[in-house]
């Protein structure tokens, strides 16, 4: 098959319109018109219903769709690892990581890997789906648990914990509580159970509820269990890894602490060789060697 038909096609398929596909390539309506036409003769086949608002693949044009994706994300591999310099850092770097740990610890740290490396241009994507690295829906993913996916680099971080803390200013108004069976005077704020969430955290919540909670907030991630903490609404599970950055955070039944989650970095073993990710992977081993250490003397000073 003649790869700039392929192309084409690809690109038709992921506008579902001629004419956006043509504005893209930089080509007319009519010549991609003709490409997408001599691909079709040429399989003996119909790869588009064609309708008023615009295409839609038949079965046949989602099988080679299919094929497309994998071919195009294979080439923007390669291309990674061919411009990446031994000398420079620079490109795109696409960092997949949860809403929570992407947003309390990752991105407020990262101004330190930009003034280090001003031209990188990393593309930040905070979700709880897990990407597929080896299909290239991403370069770089930091997740808390293994990765189960094959022909991966995987490192392991660091560990976390799930706990409960308040605010001062909640905790004067209300009170700590002194033993578990007391959380059910206080509003609990949490991810939601049917939330998707690691299962170490889900236990917790679970085990929580058992103690006849009245009042609940509930949010589907812990950037938004933290602001409502800031914000004096009640005692909220987090993971620990938000007391260095907040301080001003008090620690509830300090007794109380889910199983550990194991945090892991991970990339594919055909991006061994980049740059871009090795400095990010250095980057964030440096970060957690000085999260542990604050931890460390925050634990001292009675902090935490």
């Amino acid at each position: 098959m003649d790869w700039d038909k392929l192309r084409i096609f690809h690109a038709v398929a992921d506008a579902g319109s001629l004419t956006h596909a043509g504005d893209t390539l930089h080509l007319s309506q009519s010549a991609v018109s003709r490409q997408v036409r001599g691909l079709e003769e040429s399989l003996n086949t119909t790869l588009f219903h064609r309708h008023a608002r615009g295409l839609i693949l038949t079965e046949q044009g989602e099988l080679l769709f299919d094929a497309t994706t994998a071919m195009i994300k294979r080439l923007d591999a390669a291309e990674a690892r061919i411009k990446d310099s031994e000398e420079e850092v620079f490109g795109e770097l696409r960092v997949t990581t949860t809403t929570g740990f992407g947003s309390l610890w990752l991105a407020p740290r990262l101004a330190k890997l930009y003034e280090k490396y001003p031209d990188l241009k990393i593309d930040l994507m905070l979700e709880e789906k897990v990407l597929d690295l080896p299909m290239r829906e991403a370069d770089v993913a930091i997740r808390m648990k293994e990765p189960s996916q094959a022909d991966l680099i995987r490192k392991r971080l660091m560990t976390v914990h799930m706990q409960l803390y308040a605010s001062p200013s909640y905790l004067a108004t209300r009170g700590a509580p002194e033993r578990i069976e007391d959380i059910g005077g206080h509003r609990l704020i949490c991810q939601n159970p049917r939330s998707a969430q690691v299962s170490a955290g889900l236990m917790m919540v679970q085990h929580l509820l058992a103690y006849d909670v009245p009042s609940m907030l509930t949010v589907n991630n812990y950037f938004g269990v933290l602001q409502a903490v800031l914000n004096d609404l009640g005692i909220g599970m987090l993971p620990d890894y938000v007391t260095q950055d907040f301080p001003e955070l008090v620690r509830v039944l300090p007794d109380l602490s889910s199983n550990e989650v194991p945090v892991f970095l991970a990339y594919p073993e055909e991006l061994r060789q980049s740059k871009r990710i090795q400095v990010f992977r250095d980057f964030v081993q440096d970060e957690i060697i000085t999260h542990r250490r604050q931890l460390k003397e925050n634990a001292a000073s009675g902090k935490t």
